[in-house]
Formats: structure tokens, C-alpha cells, sequence
């Protein structure tokens, strides 16, 4: 059964953050997952009042990376939301945004190691023994958390979408987060997915999920131009191999790329091609998005989680992809 989880970027309030998130919950969506930038509202005070005001949905961050603060502190953070939601915490970890990190002089190195290490030694202290651990990156002598887990597993999902990252979310973690919109994008990471769990004799219930760009209006047009924001930078980050598949010219996004470096974003916006929204998003009126959400539960994705842009009225489209499109896509 496809799972479908939410993104929320914690720009605007944590109040309003949580306001939709409890809509999420009313209107059967089973995941909520909340960014980790140093330049917005703090993910964790997000989250933990969202497990106040919130009963079943499961929570996490979506993604927080190893860099910026030890992973002692990341396992006692997302510890303590598991204990305050009653058992319902994710954790969501990728290798972070470089672009951002070197803004804070932070040094982007072996993000493979670091992830995988980070993980590793979180394991280690949700099991309530000392953790001792002597890594590439990390080391931790004698580390324990002076509070124990009474709900069970913490699930992880690692946010990958080179092979090698692929690989280690197979191997190491619950599920994955994919940050891909299209199926093109979706079918070899799925099938590398798969590989890697048949390869260790893996049986375990492994979630895929693809982290959607969404953008759902009446009109293509509308939803084009509400995604278009997100697209630029989606697009000036992707890899030429990518834009290859895709047949987009890097000539273009080259045109982008120094739009943004110059500062000029809503020249950048504009150049956007209609291409470029269609292989980066899933945008459109409430029958093109279903479509494009039924592709790719058919390759295997079985969670579907709606990212930003979302929708102008978000309400409305939780509401609207909760109870008319969740049933078409189940069916």
C-alpha cells in the first residue's frame, strides 16, 4: 500500500507549520517531514511541538546532514522527539548541501563516511549502551544518552541519489528518500535499491520514497508558474548526466546558473523552460498530478511525498490529495 508523506520548509511560523501538518493528519497523510537549513526556523522546535499537537502521524527531519552538529546530538534530538510523540520519529539524513555548508566554513568532506558513521553511532545510543566508536570522521569514547527508548525502533531513511548513497540506504537504513519527481529519474534508483536488498538477503519492509517537487491548481499554468521558483534551483544543482537524460541543454541551465550567481533571480526564474518543470516537478491540475503520482507508485516507489511548492492554497490541496487523489492511487 503506497504511503504519502509531506515536506514543509519551516519559513513561515512554527505555528503554521504545525497547523498543516495536523491537516495532514486529519486528511490520511502518514508521513511529515521537515527540512534542516541553519537559515530557517529550527526543525527540531518544529517538530516537537508538532508531536504535542499531533496523534499518529510519524515525524522527522527530511533531511538533516552530519556536519553541522555532532551525531551525539543529533541521536539525543531525534531521541527526544521519539519520547514526546510516543514512538513516531524519523530520521531523515543525507550527506547536506555543500553550497551551504561552505557559506558557514564548514568543510564538505567524505559525506558517504559521515553519513554512514552518523548513523551507525546514533544506532549505538538509541540502544541505551555507551557507544564506542573510532571512525574516519567521528569518534566517541564512553557516549550515552542518560534517558532511555520505551517505544521501539527508530526508523531511518537515508536521502540519496548516487549509487553510492543508494547503496548505504540499502544496506544500512529503513528507507530512502529519493529527491526526484519523475520516473526517468525514479527507475534506476529503485532498481539499484532492490538490487542492493536482494543482495543481502535483505526481507525487511524498505520504504522508497520519491521527495516530489508538487505543484497542484486548477490550471497547468497556474501550477507551471508556482513551480517555477523551486525548479531554478532544483535545475542549476542537477549534474549534466541528469540533464542528459532529460535531453535538456546545459547551455540553458548554464544561463540559469549565472542568473543566480549574478543575483538576478527573477531573470533566472523566467528562464525556466517548460521542460525543465515537467522533469523536475510533478505540477499540474488534479487529474496531470494523480497521473504522474500513479507512474510512479507503478516503478516501485511506495511512499509519495509532496514537496514544496505544494500548492498556493495549502489547506485546500492537503485536503484535495488526501481524500481524492490518495483513493485514485490506491486503487
Amino acid at each position: 500500500m503506497v504511503k504519502l508523506g509531506i515536506e514543509f520548509v519551516p519559513q513561515q511560523k512554527i505555528d503554521k507549520i504545525v497547523a498543516y501538518i495536523k491537516e495532514a493528519e486529519e486528511n490520511n497523510f502518514d508521513f511529515a517531514w521537515i527540512t534542516d537549513h541553519y537559515n530557517n526556523r529550527n526543525t527540531y522546535v518544529t517538530l516537537a511541538l508538532a508531536a504535542i499537537q499531533t496523534k499518529k502521524i510519524r515525524i522527522g527531519t527530511g533531511v538533516t546532514n552530519p556536519f553541522l552538529v555532532n551525531p551525539a546530538v543529533t541521536a539525543s534530538s531525534i531521541a527526544s522527539i521519539h519520547e514526546v510523540s510516543n514512538g513516531r520519529a524519523i530520521m531523515g539524513i543525507g550527506a547536506g548541501d555543500s553550497t551551504t555548508l561552505k557559506q558557514l566554513g564548514v568543510e564538505w568532506s567524505k559525506p558517504l563516511t559521515a553519513v554512514k558513521e552518523t548513523i551507525t553511532i546514533c544506532k549505538q545510543l538509541w540502544s541505551g549502551e555507551n557507544a564506542q566508536f573510532e571512525g574516519e570522521v567521528f569518534k566517541i569514547k564512553n557516549a550515552r544518552l542518560n534517558f532511555k527508548n520505551k517505544f521501539g525502533p527508530i526508523p531511518v531513511y537515508v536521502g540519496a541519489q548516487g549509487p553510492k548513497m543508494l547503496e548505504l540506504a540499502a544496506t544500512i537504513g529503513d528507507g530512502v528518500l529519493i529527491n526526484a519527481s519523475h520516473p526517468i529519474d525514479m527507475e534506476p534508483a529503485t532498481t539499484k535499491i532492490k538490487e542492493e536488498l536482494k543482495a543481502n538477503g535483505d526481507t525487511k519492509d524498505f520504504d522508497i520514497a520519491a521527495y516530489t517537487s508538487f505543484s497542484l491548481a486548477d490550471t497547468e499554468e497556474e501550477a507551471r508558474k508556482l513551480a517555477q521558483p523551486v525548479v531554478t534551483f532544483i535545475v542549476a544543482a542537477t549534474p549534466a548526466i541528469v540533464l542528459e537524460r532529460h535531453e535538456i541543454a546545459e547551455a540553458d541551465v548554464n544561463v540559469i546558473r549565472e542568473l543566480l550567481s549574478k543575483g538576478k533571480i527573477p531573470q533566472a526564474f523566467a528562464a525556466v523552460t517548460d521542460d525543465m518543470i515537467d522533469a523536475f516537478s510533478i505540477s499540474g491540475t488534479k487529474q496531470m498530478v494523480t497521473e504522474k503520482m500513479i507512474d510512479l507508485k507503478e516503478i516501485g516507489v511506495s511512499q509519495l511525498v509532496i514537496g514544496s511548492p505544494i500548492a498556493e492554497d495549502k489547506s485546500k490541496a492537503i485536503k484535495t490529495i488526501g481524500n481524492e487523489i490518495l483513493p485514485e492511487i490506491k486503487d
